[in-house]
């Protein structure tokens, strides 16, 4: 009896359907309506906005045509400059999870947001991969997108800011 009764524990606990036994003269049949429903899939995760990270990405491009006149006298003195008012006055959009970063739904879609689009509290910005899972990642405030700081399809972790947003 303890048998039957760890065979019907069994079935109701897995995604088994009907189970039928058959032992020299006896013969058990087990039978659910429905298999278990599908565990539930995380949607999405509210973002963590700050404006204290500077910017590394784009210094290099506007110095780009005169490499030889920067590294040679103001290293010191250029990246202060831009990044002290690009640090104070722009919050970012950072990854709460390390994963891979995607700006579209899908391969070949358009993005979530390009630079120079209006967001809105709650609207979703981006897809962060983690361990197969999509994460939607939404805009913790409405504002305008001033920059894009992570390429699609490239890992970020966690704290790596992936958006700035002016309010």
């Amino acid at each position: 009896m303890a048998d039957i009764s760890n065979l019907i524990k069994l079935v109701d606990t897995r995604d088994i359907v009907e189970l039928e036994l058959k032992h020299q003269d006896y013969e058990l049949v087990l039978k659910k309506k429905e298999a278990l429903p599908p565990p539930p899939v995380v949607s999405h995760v509210q973002p963590v906005i700050q404006g204290v990270y500077p910017t590394y990405a784009p210094p290099p491009q506007p110095a780009a045509p005169s490499p030889p006149a920067e590294p040679s006298s103001p290293p010191a003195s250029a990246p202060s400059p831009v990044l002290k008012p690009a640090a104070g006055s722009s919050p970012r959009i950072l990854s709460p999870m390390a994963g891979t970063f995607y700006k579209s739904p899908a391969p070949g879609e358009p993005a979530f947001v390009k630079v120079g689009d209006k967001v809105s509290k709650g609207q979703v910005v981006c897809i962060v991969e983690a361990m197969k899972l999509m994460n939607e990642i939404e805009a913790d405030q409405s504002g305008t997108i001033v920059e894009i700081l992570v390429e699609d399809g490239k890992p970020v972790s966690v704290d790596t800011p992936l958006y700035v947003i002016k309010p």
